[in-house]
Protein backbone atom coordinates (compact mmCIF):
# COMPACT_ATOMS: atom_id res chain seq x y z
CA UNK A 1 0.00 0.00 0.00
CA UNK A 2 1.44 3.31 -1.07
CA UNK A 3 1.88 5.85 1.75
CA UNK A 4 0.66 9.43 1.01
CA UNK A 5 3.14 12.09 1.85
CA UNK A 6 2.06 14.70 4.40
CA UNK A 7 2.82 17.51 1.94
CA UNK A 8 0.21 16.07 -0.46
CA UNK A 9 -2.65 16.06 2.12
CA UNK A 10 -5.43 18.66 1.57
CA UNK A 11 -5.32 21.60 3.96
CA UNK A 12 -7.55 21.29 7.03
CA UNK A 13 -10.87 23.17 6.80
CA UNK A 14 -10.93 26.60 8.51
CA UNK A 15 -12.42 26.68 11.97
CA UNK A 16 -16.07 27.68 12.07
CA UNK A 17 -16.81 31.26 13.07
CA UNK A 18 -17.56 31.94 16.71
CA UNK A 19 -20.90 33.68 17.18
CA UNK A 20 -23.52 34.37 19.79
CA UNK A 21 -26.80 36.27 20.17
CA UNK A 22 -27.49 38.91 22.81
CA UNK A 23 -30.98 40.23 23.58
CA UNK A 24 -31.50 43.53 25.34
CA UNK A 25 -34.69 45.60 25.56
CA UNK A 26 -36.51 43.44 23.00
CA UNK A 27 -33.65 43.80 20.47
CA UNK A 28 -31.54 40.77 19.45
CA UNK A 29 -28.06 41.17 17.94
CA UNK A 30 -25.80 38.49 16.45
CA UNK A 31 -22.11 38.99 17.32
CA UNK A 32 -19.61 37.01 15.25
CA UNK A 33 -15.82 36.56 15.11
CA UNK A 34 -14.68 35.55 11.61
CA UNK A 35 -11.71 33.17 11.14
CA UNK A 36 -9.64 36.03 9.76
CA UNK A 37 -10.14 37.97 13.02
CA UNK A 38 -12.82 40.39 11.84
CA UNK A 39 -15.73 41.16 14.16
CA UNK A 40 -19.27 41.83 12.93
CA UNK A 41 -22.57 42.78 14.56
CA UNK A 42 -25.98 42.26 12.94
CA UNK A 43 -29.46 42.91 14.31
CA UNK A 44 -31.58 39.78 13.87
CA UNK A 45 -34.80 40.73 15.64
CA UNK A 46 -36.42 43.94 16.95
CA UNK A 47 -39.62 43.47 18.97
CA UNK A 48 -39.97 47.16 19.97
CA UNK A 49 -43.07 49.08 18.89
CA UNK A 50 -42.48 51.54 16.05
CA UNK A 51 -43.15 54.53 18.31
CA UNK A 52 -40.53 53.38 20.80
CA UNK A 53 -37.99 52.86 18.03
CA UNK A 54 -38.51 56.42 16.83
CA UNK A 55 -38.14 57.85 20.36
CA UNK A 56 -34.98 55.86 21.10
CA UNK A 57 -33.46 56.81 17.75
CA UNK A 58 -34.11 60.48 18.55
CA UNK A 59 -32.56 60.11 22.01
CA UNK A 60 -29.46 58.41 20.59
CA UNK A 61 -28.90 61.25 18.13
CA UNK A 62 -29.68 64.22 20.36
CA UNK A 63 -29.07 63.10 23.95
CA UNK A 64 -25.83 61.83 25.53
CA UNK A 65 -25.17 58.13 25.96
CA UNK A 66 -26.74 56.74 29.11
CA UNK A 67 -29.32 59.53 29.40
CA UNK A 68 -30.85 60.28 31.92
CA UNK A 69 -28.36 58.60 34.28
CA UNK A 70 -25.25 60.16 32.70
CA UNK A 71 -26.31 63.79 33.29
CA UNK A 72 -27.15 65.92 36.32
CA UNK A 73 -30.60 67.08 37.26
CA UNK A 74 -32.12 69.76 35.05
CA UNK A 75 -30.63 68.68 31.73
CA UNK A 76 -33.99 67.95 30.05
CA UNK A 77 -35.46 71.34 30.96
CA UNK A 78 -32.22 73.03 29.89
CA UNK A 79 -32.35 71.24 26.53
CA UNK A 80 -36.01 72.08 25.93
CA UNK A 81 -35.48 75.80 26.40
CA UNK A 82 -32.17 75.72 24.53
CA UNK A 83 -34.00 74.30 21.51
CA UNK A 84 -36.67 77.02 21.70
CA UNK A 85 -33.96 79.67 22.16
CA UNK A 86 -32.16 78.60 18.97
CA UNK A 87 -35.45 78.41 17.08
CA UNK A 88 -36.44 81.98 18.00
CA UNK A 89 -32.90 83.32 17.46
CA UNK A 90 -32.68 81.82 13.95
CA UNK A 91 -36.13 83.20 13.07
CA UNK A 92 -35.09 86.67 14.23
CA UNK A 93 -31.86 86.48 12.23
CA UNK A 94 -33.78 85.78 9.02
CA UNK A 95 -35.82 88.95 9.52
CA UNK A 96 -32.71 91.09 10.10
CA UNK A 97 -31.00 89.59 7.03
CA UNK A 98 -34.07 90.39 4.91
CA UNK A 99 -33.90 94.01 6.07
CA UNK A 100 -30.27 94.28 4.93
CA UNK A 101 -30.96 92.76 1.52
CA UNK A 102 -33.96 95.01 0.90
CA UNK A 103 -32.06 98.09 1.99
CA UNK A 104 -29.07 97.36 -0.25
CA UNK A 105 -31.41 96.65 -3.15
CA UNK A 106 -33.25 99.95 -2.62
CA UNK A 107 -30.15 102.09 -2.13
CA UNK A 108 -28.20 100.66 -5.00
CA UNK A 109 -31.13 100.62 -7.42
CA UNK A 110 -31.86 104.26 -6.54
CA UNK A 111 -28.27 105.38 -7.01
CA UNK A 112 -27.54 103.45 -10.18
CA UNK A 113 -30.94 103.34 -11.79
CA UNK A 114 -30.19 100.20 -13.79
CA UNK A 115 -28.18 97.68 -11.81
CA UNK A 116 -30.10 95.54 -9.33
CA UNK A 117 -27.15 94.25 -7.38
CA UNK A 118 -24.10 95.86 -5.75
CA UNK A 119 -20.70 95.44 -7.32
CA UNK A 120 -18.23 93.01 -5.72
CA UNK A 121 -16.16 95.93 -4.42
CA UNK A 122 -19.17 97.48 -2.71
CA UNK A 123 -20.24 94.16 -1.22
CA UNK A 124 -16.72 93.58 0.12
CA UNK A 125 -16.54 97.04 1.69
CA UNK A 126 -19.91 96.68 3.39
CA UNK A 127 -19.05 93.20 4.67
CA UNK A 128 -15.75 94.41 6.14
CA UNK A 129 -17.13 97.51 7.83
CA UNK A 130 -20.27 95.97 9.26
CA UNK A 131 -19.30 92.39 10.01
CA UNK A 132 -15.61 91.66 9.79
CA UNK A 133 -14.68 95.08 11.17
CA UNK A 134 -17.02 96.11 13.98
CA UNK A 135 -17.86 92.54 15.02
CA UNK A 136 -14.18 91.69 15.48
CA UNK A 137 -13.70 94.81 17.59
CA UNK A 138 -16.53 93.66 19.84
CA UNK A 139 -14.94 90.21 20.15
CA UNK A 140 -11.58 91.67 21.16
CA UNK A 141 -13.11 93.90 23.83
CA UNK A 142 -15.22 91.10 25.30
CA UNK A 143 -12.27 88.69 25.43
CA UNK A 144 -10.81 90.70 28.35
CA UNK A 145 -13.78 89.69 30.52
CA UNK A 146 -13.17 85.93 30.47
CA UNK A 147 -12.43 85.59 34.20
CA UNK A 148 -15.73 87.24 35.08
CA UNK A 149 -17.53 84.83 32.77
CA UNK A 150 -16.00 81.90 34.68
CA UNK A 151 -17.34 83.36 37.91
CA UNK A 152 -20.86 84.14 36.65
CA UNK A 153 -21.46 82.07 33.48
CA UNK A 154 -25.25 82.22 33.82
CA UNK A 155 -25.39 86.00 34.09
CA UNK A 156 -23.04 86.48 31.15
CA UNK A 157 -24.94 83.94 29.04
CA UNK A 158 -28.13 85.96 29.48
CA UNK A 159 -26.24 89.19 28.79
CA UNK A 160 -24.85 87.66 25.59
CA UNK A 161 -28.33 87.04 24.21
CA UNK A 162 -29.53 90.48 25.29
CA UNK A 163 -26.60 91.99 23.35
CA UNK A 164 -27.32 89.78 20.35
CA UNK A 165 -30.98 90.81 20.27
CA UNK A 166 -29.98 94.44 20.73
CA UNK A 167 -27.69 94.19 17.71
CA UNK A 168 -30.39 92.46 15.68
CA UNK A 169 -32.90 95.13 16.68
CA UNK A 170 -30.58 97.88 15.47
CA UNK A 171 -30.26 96.07 12.15
CA UNK A 172 -34.04 95.77 11.79
CA UNK A 173 -34.74 99.46 12.45
CA UNK A 174 -31.68 100.83 10.62
CA UNK A 175 -33.55 101.33 7.29
CA UNK A 176 -35.86 103.74 9.12
CA UNK A 177 -32.86 106.08 9.50
CA UNK A 178 -31.06 105.86 6.13
CA UNK A 179 -28.69 108.68 7.01
CA UNK A 180 -27.51 106.73 10.09
CA UNK A 181 -27.65 103.28 8.52
CA UNK A 182 -23.90 102.65 8.61
CA UNK A 183 -23.56 103.76 12.26
CA UNK A 184 -26.55 101.72 13.47
CA UNK A 185 -25.63 98.61 11.54
CA UNK A 186 -22.01 98.89 12.70
CA UNK A 187 -23.07 99.24 16.34
CA UNK A 188 -25.38 96.27 15.92
CA UNK A 189 -22.55 94.08 14.65
CA UNK A 190 -20.30 95.36 17.44
CA UNK A 191 -22.88 94.15 20.00
CA UNK A 192 -23.20 90.84 18.15
CA UNK A 193 -19.43 90.36 18.28
CA UNK A 194 -19.43 90.75 22.06
CA UNK A 195 -22.42 88.40 22.30
CA UNK A 196 -20.69 85.67 20.28
CA UNK A 197 -17.61 85.67 22.55
CA UNK A 198 -19.68 85.68 25.75
CA UNK A 199 -21.92 82.85 24.52
CA UNK A 200 -18.99 80.66 23.47
CA UNK A 201 -16.97 81.37 26.61
CA UNK A 202 -19.82 80.39 28.95
CA UNK A 203 -20.71 77.23 27.05
CA UNK A 204 -18.00 75.09 28.67
CA UNK A 205 -18.80 75.80 32.36
CA UNK A 206 -22.50 75.30 31.65
CA UNK A 207 -21.97 71.95 29.93
CA UNK A 208 -19.53 70.94 32.69
CA UNK A 209 -22.26 71.36 35.31
CA UNK A 210 -24.28 68.60 33.59
CA UNK A 211 -21.38 66.18 32.92
CA UNK A 212 -22.01 63.55 35.57
CA UNK A 213 -19.64 60.88 34.22
CA UNK A 214 -16.93 62.98 32.59
CA UNK A 215 -18.89 62.88 29.31
CA UNK A 216 -18.26 66.52 28.42
CA UNK A 217 -17.47 65.87 24.75
CA UNK A 218 -20.63 63.80 24.31
CA UNK A 219 -22.72 66.53 25.93
CA UNK A 220 -21.14 69.16 23.72
CA UNK A 221 -21.68 67.14 20.54
CA UNK A 222 -25.33 66.36 21.29
CA UNK A 223 -25.96 69.96 22.34
CA UNK A 224 -24.62 71.20 19.01
CA UNK A 225 -26.79 68.67 17.18
CA UNK A 226 -29.92 70.03 18.88
CA UNK A 227 -28.82 73.59 18.15
CA UNK A 228 -28.33 72.79 14.46
CA UNK A 229 -31.71 71.07 14.14
CA UNK A 230 -33.67 73.94 15.67
CA UNK A 231 -31.64 76.58 13.86
CA UNK A 232 -32.73 74.97 10.58
CA UNK A 233 -36.35 74.87 11.74
CA UNK A 234 -36.09 78.51 12.87
CA UNK A 235 -34.72 79.55 9.49
CA UNK A 236 -37.69 77.87 7.82
CA UNK A 237 -40.11 79.66 10.14
CA UNK A 238 -38.30 82.96 9.53
CA UNK A 239 -38.60 82.57 5.76
CA UNK A 240 -42.31 81.90 6.14
CA UNK A 241 -42.77 84.96 8.36
CA UNK A 242 -40.68 87.16 6.07
CA UNK A 243 -42.96 86.34 3.14
CA UNK A 244 -46.23 86.82 5.04
CA UNK A 245 -46.65 88.68 8.32
CA UNK A 246 -43.23 90.36 8.28
CA UNK A 247 -43.14 91.32 4.60
CA UNK A 248 -43.50 94.97 5.68
CA UNK A 249 -41.40 97.02 8.09
CA UNK A 250 -44.43 97.46 10.35
CA UNK A 251 -44.81 93.68 10.61
CA UNK A 252 -41.16 93.30 11.57
CA UNK A 253 -41.49 96.00 14.24
CA UNK A 254 -44.36 94.02 15.80
CA UNK A 255 -43.04 90.47 15.49
CA UNK A 256 -39.37 91.30 16.19
CA UNK A 257 -39.83 92.47 19.83
CA UNK A 258 -42.12 89.50 20.55
CA UNK A 259 -39.53 87.05 19.23
CA UNK A 260 -36.78 88.82 21.18
CA UNK A 261 -38.76 88.71 24.45
CA UNK A 262 -39.47 85.00 23.94
CA UNK A 263 -35.78 84.42 23.13
CA UNK A 264 -34.58 86.10 26.35
CA UNK A 265 -37.19 84.23 28.39
CA UNK A 266 -35.93 80.89 27.02
CA UNK A 267 -32.31 81.77 27.86
CA UNK A 268 -33.32 82.77 31.39
CA UNK A 269 -35.10 79.44 31.93
CA UNK A 270 -32.08 77.59 30.53
CA UNK A 271 -29.81 79.23 33.06
CA UNK A 272 -32.21 78.70 35.95
CA UNK A 273 -32.20 74.98 35.15
CA UNK A 274 -28.37 74.78 35.17
CA UNK A 275 -26.88 73.42 38.45
CA UNK A 276 -23.43 75.07 38.45
CA UNK A 277 -21.37 73.39 41.20
CA UNK A 278 -18.38 75.74 41.49
CA UNK A 279 -17.99 78.36 44.23
CA UNK A 280 -18.29 82.04 43.41
CA UNK A 281 -19.20 84.97 45.71
CA UNK A 282 -22.97 84.66 45.28
CA UNK A 283 -23.22 80.89 45.70
CA UNK A 284 -20.78 80.90 48.63
CA UNK A 285 -22.83 83.57 50.41
CA UNK A 286 -26.04 81.60 49.87
CA UNK A 287 -24.44 78.39 51.19
CA UNK A 288 -23.07 80.12 54.31
CA UNK A 289 -26.37 81.93 54.99
CA UNK A 290 -28.35 78.68 54.85
CA UNK A 291 -25.81 76.84 57.01
CA UNK A 292 -25.91 79.51 59.74
CA UNK A 293 -29.71 79.59 59.66
CA UNK A 294 -30.57 75.88 59.57
CA UNK A 295 -27.35 73.87 59.65
CA UNK A 296 -28.20 72.50 56.21
CA UNK A 297 -26.39 72.76 52.87
CA UNK A 298 -28.28 72.72 49.59
CA UNK A 299 -27.03 70.87 46.55
CA UNK A 300 -26.31 72.78 43.31
CA UNK A 301 -29.63 71.52 41.93
CA UNK A 302 -31.51 72.84 44.97
CA UNK A 303 -29.73 76.20 44.94
CA UNK A 304 -30.02 76.96 41.22
CA UNK A 305 -33.47 78.56 41.36
CA UNK A 306 -32.43 80.90 44.19
CA UNK A 307 -29.57 82.54 42.30
CA UNK A 308 -29.96 86.16 41.24
CA UNK A 309 -29.16 86.09 37.54
CA UNK A 310 -29.55 89.84 36.97
CA UNK A 311 -27.69 91.30 39.97
CA UNK A 312 -25.30 88.56 41.18
CA UNK A 313 -23.12 91.00 43.14
CA UNK A 314 -25.72 91.93 45.75
CA UNK A 315 -24.68 91.51 49.40
CA UNK A 316 -26.44 88.92 51.55
CA UNK A 317 -26.81 90.19 55.09
CA UNK A 318 -27.40 86.73 56.59
CA UNK A 319 -23.95 85.70 55.28
CA UNK A 320 -22.11 88.69 56.76
CA UNK A 321 -22.49 91.09 53.79
CA UNK A 322 -19.07 90.06 52.47
CA UNK A 323 -17.43 91.88 49.55
CA UNK A 324 -14.65 89.98 47.80
CA UNK A 325 -11.83 91.23 45.61
CA UNK A 326 -11.41 94.89 46.49
CA UNK A 327 -7.79 96.12 46.19
CA UNK A 328 -5.79 95.70 49.38
CA UNK A 329 -4.61 99.32 49.39
CA UNK A 330 -8.22 100.54 49.25
CA UNK A 331 -9.27 98.31 52.12
CA UNK A 332 -6.56 98.49 54.77
CA UNK A 333 -4.31 101.33 55.86
CA UNK A 334 -0.57 100.59 55.70
CA UNK A 335 -0.27 101.12 59.47
CA UNK A 336 -2.92 98.42 60.10
CA UNK A 337 -1.58 95.82 57.71
CA UNK A 338 0.76 94.02 60.14
CA UNK A 339 -1.93 93.67 62.79
CA UNK A 340 -4.52 92.42 60.32
CA UNK A 341 -2.10 89.81 58.96
CA UNK A 342 -1.30 88.48 62.43
CA UNK A 343 -4.94 88.28 63.48
CA UNK A 344 -5.65 84.88 61.90
CA UNK A 345 -2.16 83.39 61.77
CA UNK A 346 -1.42 81.47 58.57
CA UNK A 347 -4.86 81.82 56.99
CA UNK A 348 -4.94 82.81 53.32
CA UNK A 349 -7.47 85.58 53.74
CA UNK A 350 -7.69 89.02 55.32
CA UNK A 351 -10.92 90.39 56.83
CA UNK A 352 -11.72 94.02 57.50
CA UNK A 353 -15.05 94.86 59.14
CA UNK A 354 -16.93 97.95 57.99
CA UNK A 355 -20.14 99.49 59.26
CA UNK A 356 -22.32 97.91 56.56
CA UNK A 357 -20.17 95.14 55.09
CA UNK A 358 -17.01 93.06 55.53
CA UNK A 359 -14.13 93.20 53.06
CA UNK A 360 -12.40 89.88 52.36
CA UNK A 361 -9.16 89.80 50.38
CA UNK A 362 -7.76 86.42 49.40
CA UNK A 363 -4.17 85.38 48.97
CA UNK A 364 -3.15 84.57 45.41
CA UNK A 365 -2.96 80.81 46.13
CA UNK A 366 -6.20 80.68 48.15
CA UNK A 367 -8.61 77.86 47.28
CA UNK A 368 -12.34 77.49 47.68
CA UNK A 369 -11.80 76.09 51.17
CA UNK A 370 -9.89 79.23 52.21
CA UNK A 371 -12.69 81.43 50.91
CA UNK A 372 -15.23 79.36 52.84
CA UNK A 373 -13.22 79.69 56.06
CA UNK A 374 -13.02 83.46 55.69
CA UNK A 375 -16.70 83.75 54.80
CA UNK A 376 -17.76 81.74 57.85
CA UNK A 377 -15.65 83.96 60.11
CA UNK A 378 -17.20 87.11 58.62
CA UNK A 379 -20.74 85.73 58.93
CA UNK A 380 -20.25 84.59 62.53
CA UNK A 381 -18.66 87.94 63.45
CA UNK A 382 -21.57 89.91 61.97
CA UNK A 383 -24.04 87.71 63.87
CA UNK A 384 -22.13 88.14 67.17
CA UNK A 385 -21.98 91.93 66.79
CA UNK A 386 -25.68 92.08 65.97
CA UNK A 387 -26.74 90.05 69.01
CA UNK A 388 -24.28 91.14 71.72
CA UNK A 389 -22.80 94.46 70.49
CA UNK A 390 -19.29 93.19 71.20
CA UNK A 391 -16.26 95.10 69.81
CA UNK A 392 -15.20 94.12 66.34
CA UNK A 393 -11.86 92.58 67.34
CA UNK A 394 -13.40 90.39 70.04
CA UNK A 395 -16.24 89.36 67.72
CA UNK A 396 -13.77 88.34 65.01
CA UNK A 397 -11.73 86.18 67.37
CA UNK A 398 -14.84 84.48 68.76
CA UNK A 399 -16.09 83.95 65.22
CA UNK A 400 -12.76 82.38 64.22
CA UNK A 401 -13.03 79.91 67.11
CA UNK A 402 -16.56 78.94 66.02
CA UNK A 403 -15.41 78.46 62.46
CA UNK A 404 -12.54 76.19 63.54
CA UNK A 405 -15.00 73.93 65.36
CA UNK A 406 -17.61 73.58 62.61
CA UNK A 407 -15.46 73.77 59.48
CA UNK A 408 -14.52 70.09 59.12
CA UNK A 409 -18.11 68.75 59.20
CA UNK A 410 -19.27 71.75 57.16
CA UNK A 411 -16.73 70.99 54.43
CA UNK A 412 -17.55 67.26 54.40
CA UNK A 413 -21.23 67.98 54.03
CA UNK A 414 -20.55 70.52 51.30
CA UNK A 415 -18.49 68.08 49.24
CA UNK A 416 -21.02 65.31 49.78
CA UNK A 417 -23.70 67.56 48.27
CA UNK A 418 -21.65 67.82 45.06
CA UNK A 419 -19.88 71.17 45.43
CA UNK A 420 -16.32 71.65 44.10
CA UNK A 421 -14.24 73.31 46.81
CA UNK A 422 -10.81 73.17 45.16
CA UNK A 423 -11.10 76.69 43.70
CA UNK A 424 -12.94 79.96 44.24
CA UNK A 425 -14.00 81.89 41.13
CA UNK A 426 -14.05 85.57 42.05
CA UNK A 427 -13.77 86.97 38.52
CA UNK A 428 -11.24 89.75 38.23
CA UNK A 429 -11.13 90.31 41.98
CA UNK A 430 -7.79 91.49 43.39
CA UNK A 431 -5.68 89.06 45.42
CA UNK A 432 -2.54 89.68 47.47
CA UNK A 433 0.85 88.01 47.79
CA UNK A 434 3.49 89.07 50.33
Amino acid sequence: MQRIKSSELPPPPPPPPVWWIETSDSVSHRFQFEPDGQFSVKMVEDMRPASRRVVESFLNKFFPSGYPYSVNEGYLRYTQFRALQHFSSATLSVLSTQVFLLFFYFVHNKSCGTSLRPTPAQATAVSWILKDGMQHVGKLICSNLGARMDSEPKCWRILADVLYDFGTGLEVISPLCPQLFLEMAGLGNFAKGMAVVAARATRLPIYSSFAKEGNLSDLFAKGEAISTLFNVLGIGAGIQLASTVCSSTQGKLVVGPLLSAFHIYCVREEMRATPVNTLNPQRTAMIVAEFLKSGRISSPADLRYQEDLLFPGRLIEEAGSVRVGRPLHDTIKPSELHGVREKFGNERFILQRRSRWTDMILERSASGEDALRGWLVAAYAADIEKKSNEPTEKALMEAYERMSVVFAPFLSQLQARGWHTDRFLDGNGCRFAF
